[in-house]
């Protein structure tokens, strides 16, 4: 198959799974445990991109200034600082340790 026939595949299996979603009585839906294996997966998707972003560079590991630019912005997040400092801290470490030649 080619590269549209995958993807068109796979927006139709996305539509199909929202579709699905409506379709659940809502009584499944409101369970507590429901709602916290819900809330688990969204925290561990989120982590594990963020992993794979920081990490990953093809189909090899490299630690570089995406490192840096991830330890600023936890650091950030720890001070409580708002997400556009965060952000912007994170930017910020990235450049300069591109600028002094690191990645």
């Amino acid at each position: 198959m080619s590269l549209w026939a995958w993807i068109i595949l796979a927006c139709a299996a996305a539509y199909a799974l929202k579709l699905l979603g409506y379709l659940l009585p809502r009584r499944w839906m409101d369970n507590e445990r429901m709602l916290r294996v819900a809330g688990t997966v969204t925290i561990g998707l989120l982590a594990s991109l963020t992993a794979v972003n920081t990490f990953a560079s093809g189909q090899s590991l490299v630690l570089d200034a995406r490192l840096g630019s991830l330890a600023a912005a936890a650091v950030a997040l720890l001070l409580r600082a708002p997400f556009l400092v965060v952000v912007v801290a994170g930017a910020a470490a990235a450049a300069l340790l591109r600028l002094a030649g690191w990645g």
